[in-house]
């Protein structure tokens, strides 16, 4: 149990002393999860919030295909992205894998349907209301998913943390793509699980109490926007 203890007082030391290897894997795993949520939240909210306001045949087929992506091992995302990303593949001239952008655009696919999905669903249920106030105002398209997006703000942005919450968390899609290679792509995540197989307890802990620390702002920020949604109604 001396181990345990050591450890834990070791890892407060690295995070209080912001040991420099410590502050450059927070930050990278920051910079690479928080650009992979911006990146797949543009690209999903607007499309998938006009899909969702309009009611169309193949509609169920949407969801079905969204809920599918959406439970994919993250471990089969990376070995898809690696793929595509490796010197063979066909985008291998771009020479990407085992960069920080491979480890973006892994996360992207990763969390992208998961952000469609819940905003397709919000749409049905909660925006096809709206996009009948923005037809009586005369509102055009693009209007009408302004609107939406705006009156569901509170609710998307809680599905934009939660999808930051499981790329941060992620773990085998970037040690595919990313080769966890110290100083240049190892981040919070591969770093704990490889320091770990080591026996090197310190930096381990050190990160997982980050991450934990990160974990519980997103679970209390995603229940303060929940519980600002019920009092008004939305």
């Amino acid at each position: 149990m001396d181990y345990i203890f050591e450890g834990f007082i070791r890892a407060f030391h690295i995070i209080l002393s912001f040991d420099s290897e410590f502050v450059d894997i927070v930050l990278r795993s920051l910079f690479v999860s928080t650009t992979a949520t911006i990146i797949a939240s543009m690209a999903a909210v607007p499309f998938f919030m006009f899909l969702g306001l309009n009611k169309f045949k193949g509609g169920s087929i949407v969801s079905r295909l969204l809920s599918t992506f959406m439970s994919t091992p993250s471990v089969i995302v990376g070995l898809v992205v690696m793929l595509a990303l490796a010197r063979r593949g066909p985008f291998g001239a771009l020479n990407l894998l085992y960069t920080v952008r491979a480890m973006i655009i892994a996360q992207v696919v990763l969390i992208l349907p998961l952000i469609s999905a819940m905003t397709y669903e919000l749409a049905k249920n909660s925006g096809r209301s709206l996009k009948k106030l923005a037809q009586t105002l005369g509102a055009g398209k693009l209007q009408t998913v302004a609107l939406a997006i705006t009156e569901l703000k509170n609710a998307i942005f809680i599905y934009v943390i939660t999808a930051f919450s499981r790329a941060i968390s992620e773990v085998g899609a970037v040690m595919l793509v990313g080769g966890n290679i110290t100083g240049h792509t190892n981040v919070m995540t591969t770093t704990i699980s490889k320091y770990n197989s080591m026996g090197e307890y310190e930096l381990a802990i050190a990160l997982g109490i980050i991450l934990l620390m990160i974990s519980c702002v997103i679970n209390w920020t995603a229940y303060s926007f929940k519980e600002k949604g019920v009092k008004h109604g939305g």
